[in-house]
């Protein structure tokens, strides 16, 4: 996608949503940065925290927040330099596995993904030549492909048919299609008109073979040639990551006001997450279990053909860069 219309995208999809944490004044030399996110409580709530509680200034650094739809089309502007960092979830991980953006903090454990269905279908099975909707390339397309896998049925044995996730749930209201692999939060809008829609897969189903780990990442550029820029955005990732797992409440609140939602709401699609402290994120780290997330993540993504082998974690995830901002 050329740089004209990856801006296009940005502005359409969104302003800057929060600014520095002096309300939006920026400090005299803080680093410029644009950043893009997702707007539930896995994209969101660490950059609520860091504009609620000043860490944009504490670490000299102006943001510009623009909300994207999905993890790919991040992907693509932090390519194409329209974005210096974004956040991308567990569907969107093979991008960077394949060369095309360095991760440079895991954010949680994702469990907000499902297969929906419409009111009868009992089954996986039962999807069998029906129209199923999916986001292609985001945790939607994987959920949807490892519930397939496990039984037995292959894409080609329903009709996929790629959406965004706007036109998912207008889709599924409406009955246009039979099927969708999703996400929440989105879901529970979906849930105020089709109420008894069913749930046929969930990421807990696959627990045992495949951790669901959401991400920041940034541009191979801005890491390469920009590491005081990363390592302010890394410290300020760090002291939000540490600030939310002791301060769930204010940090569902601080979400629910920047993206103008009810506070249940947010605190419900928190509950499809698991919240990781700074220091279990550093012992992973350390340990080789982010390694172990993501070399898992990989096979799936060499058996769905959006990798053509194994990928090494260290390639991608800036571990040393990650673990050098602890002070």
């Amino acid at each position: 996608m050329k740089k004209t219309l990856i801006a296009a995208l940005i502005l359409a999809l969104g302003a800057t949503a929060c600014g520095g944490g002096d309300g939006g004044e920026s400090a005299a030399g803080a680093t410029k940065v644009n950043f893009g996110y997702i707007a539930d409580f896995n994209g969101a709530s660490l950059l609520a925290v860091a504009d609620k509680q000043g860490l944009w200034k504490k670490h000299g650094v102006e943001p510009k927040i623009s909300v994207f739809t999905n993890g790919p089309l991040q992907i693509q502007a932090l390519g194409t330099g329209d974005l210096d960092f974004g956040y991308i979830g567990p569907g969107a991980m093979w991008l960077p596995a394949s060369g095309k953006a360095k991760v440079v903090a895991v954010n949680t454990l994702g469990n907000a993904d499902r297969v929906i269905a419409q009111e009868g279908t009992v089954s996986i099975a039962d999807l069998r030549g029906k129209t199923v909707g999916v986001p292609e390339g985001t945790s939607g397309d994987m959920i949807l492909t490892l519930a397939l896998q496990k039984a037995g049925l292959a894409k080609s044995d329903v009709k996929i048919v790629p959406m965004d996730a706007s036109t998912i749930v207008s889709a599924f209201t409406s009955k246009q299609i039979d099927a969708a692999g999703f996400w929440y939060p989105a879901i529970a809008t979906i849930k105020k008109t089709v109420p008894n829609l069913v749930e046929l897969a969930k990421n807990e189903d696959f627990a045992d073979s495949v951790s669901f780990p959401t991400a920041f990442v940034a541009g191979n550029d801005v890491v390469a040639k920009q590491q005081d820029k990363t390592k302010k955005v890394i410290a300020v990732l760090r002291d939000a990551i540490q600030y939310r797992s002791e301060h769930l409440d204010e940090t569902v609140a601080a979400t629910a006001e920047m993206l103008n939602l009810p506070a249940d709401q947010v605190k419900a699609d928190a509950a499809n997450s698991k919240i990781l402290s700074l220091a279990e994120l550093d012992g992973f780290t350390k340990d080789g279990t982010v390694d172990k997330w993501l070399t898992g993540m990989n096979t799936y993504f060499t058996q769905a053909g959006k990798l053509t082998g194994a990928v090494d974690p260290k390639t991608y995830y800036t571990a040393d860069l990650f673990s050098g901002a602890a002070k």
